[in-house]
């Protein structure tokens, strides 16, 4: 059987957030939030899930290059390799310190510093743009001559040892501080504390900032303080992936001139009108809640989580099985139940409809997958009760969810 392998990464991840929990719940350590590790894990099982779609094609564009434009023809060996990890750290570094400085690609990386948690669930919160950028970065790499395979083995290992940095358990590591980016360093990066802003851009290694003069130690005596400089204070699995692009276009907008457009999106974040935020909210109408949503509206939301890394395992898993129409039907019905978890968490009462239209999903997934007569006969009936009572349903469905009197 051709499996993919790459699906154990899955378990291997939630594993870790499982075991980092426990530990953080035994020493009575408040480092993670329910309704924040939702949203963090929700943007990983999306990233999981397209970059299933386009990692295929990064590796020919990798190829492309190499075999066309290649300066070199790079072969396989112990110092090749060793020059291919700090070429690709160095890459990543002026990738990770520009999309903090320009606008456009702040829109794509600002989704990984949403969450005021620091945990490794926070290390989930990478989004498919942010891929395609860094493949315009890394497109360096195959310029000089590193073959495909290289790059794309290196890749895998190189995006591996960020998420270990990404908590708050571990302290400062002695004389690796000199020489590794460690999770004092990150803690530091991740901080919207002023001291800390805009520090230690390295992925592995941390002589890079201080190199170029971006290095920021942890201090003891500072509490830090994560997430953004202004909190998002939104669940929405949609709105945290598009908030600031909707914010620059707002800023675009009202700035005059050709010229003073283009310095405002490719300038830094804090050129953007500080009241873009509030103004693109009331225009797309979102909200936010001033109080925790009930513990059952929880359990229902978390199993969503769970049942959806176990369909997302399987889905990567056997990939190579599955006809593109039921890959197309379950990366459908995982993006409409990540939606569904941020609009219950922010109690819209919209959701219902969401939870209608992944219903049909998984029934015609269902129907094309064992096409009996028999199936059909019965889901006919099923359908037209539905469309009779679809109201008395979704008020039965929003008071159970929510817990309202009918």
């Amino acid at each position: 059987m051709k499996l993919n392998l790459l699906a154990f990464a899955v378990p291997f991840f939630v594993l870790f957030m499982v075991l980092e929990y426990l530990i953080a719940r035994k020493k009575k350590l408040p480092y993670f939030n329910l309704h924040h590790s939702v949203a963090n894990v929700s943007i990983g099982i999306a990233e999981r899930l397209l970059d299933v779609w386009v990692t295929g094609a990064f590796y020919f564009f990798y190829d492309y290059l190499q075999t066309n434009y290649g300066l070199f023809e790079i072969k396989s060996g112990v110092l090749m390799w060793i020059l291919l990890l700090l070429a690709t750290d160095f890459i990543w570094y002026w990738y990770h310190r520009l999309a903090h400085e320009v606008n456009v690609f702040w829109a794509a990386h600002v989704v990984h510093h949403q969450s005021e948690d620091f945990n490794y669930t926070v290390s989930a919160r990478i989004t498919v743009f942010q891929a395609f950028i860094r493949t315009g970065f890394w497109a360096i790499l195959p310029l000089l001559g590193f073959p495909a395979l290289m790059i794309t083995s290196l890749l895998l290992v190189h995006g591996l040892y960020p998420f270990f940095i990404h908590t708050r358990l571990i302290g400062k590591l002695g004389i690796l501080e000199y020489i590794l980016v460690t999770p004092s360093h990150h803690r530091v990066h991740h901080a919207s504390n002023e001291q800390y802003l805009d520090k230690n851009y390295g992925d592995v290694f941390i002589i890079w900032d201080k190199l170029f003069g971006t290095f920021q130690k942890e201090e003891d005596e500072v509490e830090i303080t994560y997430g953004l400089t202004k909190p998002l204070n939104s669940y929405s699995f949609l709105w945290q992936h598009v908030h600031f692009m909707a914010e620059l276009v707002y800023a675009v907008r009202r700035t005059k001139g050709f010229t003073q457009r283009l310095k405002l999106i490719f300038g830094k974040p804090d050129l953007v009108d500080p009241q873009a935020r509030e103004a693109v909210e009331k225009r797309f109408n979102i909200f936010h809640l001033g109080y925790a949503v009930e513990h059952r509206l929880n359990r229902y939301v978390v199993w969503q989580i769970i049942l959806s890394l176990s369909l997302l395992f399987v889905f990567i898993l056997f990939e190579h099985y599955l006809p593109l129409t039921q890959q197309l039907l379950i990366s459908l019905a995982l993006i409409l139940t990540l939606i569904n978890c941020g609009a219950i968490m922010e109690q819209k009462r919209w959701v219902f409809y969401l939870e209608f239209l992944r219903l049909l999903t998984v029934t015609i997934g269902i129907v094309i997958a064992y096409p009996a007569i028999w199936l059909s006969v019965l889901l006919l009936p099923a359908g037209l009760l539905i469309l009779r009572y679809f109201e008395t349903i979704r008020e039965y469905y929003l008071s159970w969810v929510y817990q309202q009197r009918r």
